[in-house]
């Protein structure tokens, strides 16, 4: 902080609280709220501008966040001590804010990889898709003899081999939502665009059998598509010997792919954050949200998720609604919630997590009306169940727990081809086959962590640089990427270890 920058900021006039920008003492007078603080106050959180009585709400954003369970004095520390869940029932009014977005001025595109189904991918690499996690360990085993013999060393135009394993596909019901999520889920991997070929490979005996899985025909209109089980190929060895011949001939055909110029119409864009803090909701979110806006204007897609973590904001969304029918899809899918967490001993209120608390978010509440500004200001063109192909272009919501590598799974089955994900603590992760870009949300665990973030929002506070501005380049930054550009998460090697499918139901 510059000794000219103010320390507190208050994001809407009807607020009663406002939000440290960096570590305040104990009795240190703030003129630029009038108040002396009665606590320390750490950097992100929140201080009361005006006194509370014990279930008085409380508002940020200028919505309510919960209210006071105890008498708040001005000055306090607001926080879990002293801040709880409340009624939180809201106006739903369904599309009394949608407003069209404007065209883009300006077409804008990208260099991407063109398929058969008219998709058009920002990553070329084979998959090796497993059925069950009882053949996940010989998808590896196969992946690992590819590199050890160097078998993409002839085809420089694939980007790599990726081993998609997972922890079901067996010891479930063939006829409930976890299957049909699993199902959902697998389908849309095999037909993402970041995927130049799929070597699909199963046990034999699993609940979830491949040809129920391929249908009628190939899940791939190119053709580039291979399965097999280990048991009728005659075991582990004689798999991974033919695994190779395979992924030798399927690498051939992708190798002929080439980078070509595409509108970003063709993008599709998973909207996430992790880790987050009380600057997600002032910085790198909203630019997120803006930089969904451009893209929107572009003809491009973009997909917000996490259902847990817009609850107490769903009325923004339902709001936007382009109609009644998709603004009571998403009601509906909040109410599954309340039901699903009741029924397991849960509740809604779970989150935030410890590292959220620690960074200044206090309630569900407060960091849900954050974390929906990563979906701008355009319309909600559809609401969609966990992991089913998106159809309509524009901003759509997933139903999605907020686990995030189980939301981005989903996500990329939906047809994202990359994740743009926003982090206050630090997060680390990458999802194969797609890039993911990783924007901080303050300076300091930039500074910290800049081998691992793409670019830094906290400048929006630290250096007054406006949520339109970085939203802007983030937006050069997302065309970048897609055409080639590799993120932090790539450079580091991860993706190994985030396919992680929604798990719904008895596990038997």
């Amino acid at each position: 902080m510059t000794p000219s920058m103010p320390r507190v900021i208050r994001l809407h006039e009807s607020d009663t609280v406002a939000i440290a920008l960096d570590d305040i003492a104990r009795d240190t007078a703030l003129p630029e709220i009038g108040l002396v603080t009665q606590a320390k106050i750490p950097s992100g959180h929140k201080i009361a501008l005006a006194p509370h009585a014990r279930g008085a709400p409380v508002r940020r954003y200028g919505q309510m966040i919960g209210v006071a369970t105890q008498d708040i004095p001005p000055g306090a520390h607001v926080h879990s001590q002293n801040l709880g869940m409340g009624d939180h029932k809201q106006d739903h009014a369904f599309g009394a804010d949608c407003r069209p977005v404007s065209p883009a001025p300006e077409p804008r595109s990208f260099e991407g990889f063109h398929r058969a189904d008219g998709k058009v991918g920002t990553r070329n690499y084979l998959g090796i898709l497993t059925s069950v996690n009882c053949s996940g360990s010989v998808a590896r085993f196969i992946a690992e003899a590819a590199e050890r013999e160097g078998l993409l060393e002839a085809f420089p135009h694939v980007d790599g081999i990726v081993p998609v394993v997972h922890g079901t596909g067996c010891g479930m019901s063939a006829d409930d939502d976890g299957y049909r999520a699993l199902f959902r889920t697998l389908s849309g991997y095999a037909q993402n665009p970041n995927f130049g070929g799929i070597l699909l490979v199963g046990l034999g005996c699993e609940v979830l059998q491949i040809p129920d899985l391929i249908g009628q025909g190939r899940l791939r209109k190119d053709g580039n598509f291979r399965y097999m089980t280990i048991q009728q190929t005659g075991g582990t060895r004689r798999t991974i010997e033919r695994g190779l011949a395979v992924l030798r001939e399927m690498a051939e055909a992708a190798n002929t792919a080439r980078r070509r110029p595409a509108s970003a119409a063709h993008l599709t864009v998973a909207l996430q954050c992790g880790g987050s803090d009380g600057y997600s909701g002032i910085t790198a979110n909203p630019a997120l949200g803006h930089a969904s806006d451009l893209l929107v204007s572009h003809g491009g897609t973009t997909i917000l998720a996490e259902t847990p973590e817009i609850y107490g904001a769903e009325h923004l969304l339902t709001r936007r609604a382009t109609s009644p029918e998709i603004g009571q899809k998403l009601l509906d899918q909040i109410a599954w919630w309340e039901d699903y967490t009741a029924r397991n001993g849960g509740q809604m209120d779970n989150n935030p997590s410890p590292g959220n608390k620690r960074g200044g978010l206090t309630t569900i509440l407060e960091k849900s009306l954050g974390a929906v500004a990563k979906g701008g200001t355009a319309p909600l063109a559809g609401v969609y169940e966990y992991a089913e192909r998106i159809t309509t272009p524009g901003f759509s919501f997933m139903n999605s727990p907020g686990y995030d590598p189980a939301s981005v799974t989903g996500q990329i089955a939906s047809g994202a081809t990359l994740v743009v994900f926003t982090t206050g603590r630090g997060s680390v992760s990458g999802y194969k086959p797609v890039p993911c870009i990783k924007l901080a949300t303050n300076s300091a665990m930039y500074a910290r962590m800049s081998e691992d973030m793409d670019l830094n929002c906290g400048d929006i506070i630290s250096d007054g640089v406006s949520v339109a501005e970085k939203g802007e380049e983030l937006l050069e930054l997302i065309l970048s990427v897609a055409s080639g550009t590799p993120t932090c998460s790539e450079k580091l090697g991860f993706g190994g270890a985030e396919f992680v499918p929604w798990q719904i139901g008895a596990v038997m």
